[in-house]
């Protein structure tokens, strides 16, 4: 689901879960931590002491609940993305699904977007040849605000029913425009170089973890043309971070994210905050960086 709610009283049960996966990752690591250049007892002392302060930190921290779960192996794989791509193989595609709940904001979301992007194309700005939407579903953004400024398009996303029913049904005679689909995990997409005027990601930055989004972001610099964009649309917490790992999602903190972007080597040229949606929903902003 792109649109968040904002979860006040989950904290304590989640940091529960957060704590068991941190206790489980742990015993991994006895039958090979150094046995036999410290005593035994010294190491079982270690690790209670640890997880002594791991839990004061768990409270205190929002960050430090983010290792634990995102780095726990399922199948030989991630577990939080796993989580996502399960989570996504039953959403239905179509706007309903990509909306979840809240698909009468959908034109609010697309005119303030249709806004937002207008301050960064045109003469002496962003051109206007192709532009990328990653994490594109079924191409909502890519219909309802990228096809009508950009010649032509490039979607990607890793849902191969999500890019299938884009092509066949919901971009109708617009799909001959979309240049190339991408059938790919962001943390594992190098898109081409020096290709694109604006690269357009919403709600996806959330599916990454902090490392795999500023590699992300930093591949995504090399694919810019000359005065091109990236601009990023999400849930941002208002605080620190918050965890849903039903659909592995990570909302931080506006703060938190230019940190991750400063990180990429980009520059953030503008923020604005999404106006109109339901108080019951997360903050919405948008950025454009160059």
């Amino acid at each position: 689901m792109e649109v968040a709610l904002e979860d006040k009283d989950s904290s304590s049960s989640a940091n529960v879960e957060y704590h068991q996966a941190f206790r489980d990752r742990w015993k991994e690591t006895d039958a090979t931590m150094c046995r036999h250049s410290m005593s035994f007892h010294l190491h079982h002392a270690i690790r209670s002491d640890f997880f002594a302060s791991y839990l004061y930190l768990l409270d205190k921290t929002p960050m430090v609940k983010l290792f634990p779960v995102t780095c726990e192996y399922i199948k030989g794989e991630k577990q939080f993305y796993y989580r996502a791509q399960q989570f996504y193989e039953d959403v239905e595609a179509s706007e309903e699904g990509m909306m979840g709940d809240f698909v009468e904001i959908s034109h609010v979301d697309l005119e303030g977007s249709r806004q937002f992007l207008q301050r960064f194309v045109g003469p002496g700005k962003a051109g206007t040849h192709c532009a990328l939407d990653c994490g594109s579903g079924i191409g909502r953004v890519t219909k309802g605000v990228l096809l009508p400024v950009f010649e032509k398009m490039e979607m990607a996303d890793m849902m191969e029913h999500f890019l299938l029913h884009a092509h066949e049904e919901y971009l109708g005679d617009d799909a001959d425009r979309i240049e190339t689909y991408y059938c790919y995990n962001l943390q594992e997409f190098t898109p081409p170089k020096n290709k694109y005027d604006v690269i357009w990601m919403q709600w996806v930055a959330c599916h990454l973890t902090d490392k795999d989004l500023m590699n992300f972001l930093f591949r995504c610099k090399k694919s810019l043309r000359p005065n091109g964009v990236i601009i990023m649309k999400d849930n941002m917490a208002r605080q620190g971070c918050k965890l849903d790992s039903t659909d592995s999602t990570i909302s931080r903190h506006l703060d938190i994210m230019k940190c991750i972007i400063g990180k990429a080597g980009l520059e953030v040229l503008e923020v604005e905050l999404q106006e109109g949606f339901p108080e019951v929903i997360m903050p919405v902003w948008m950025i454009a960086m160059k």
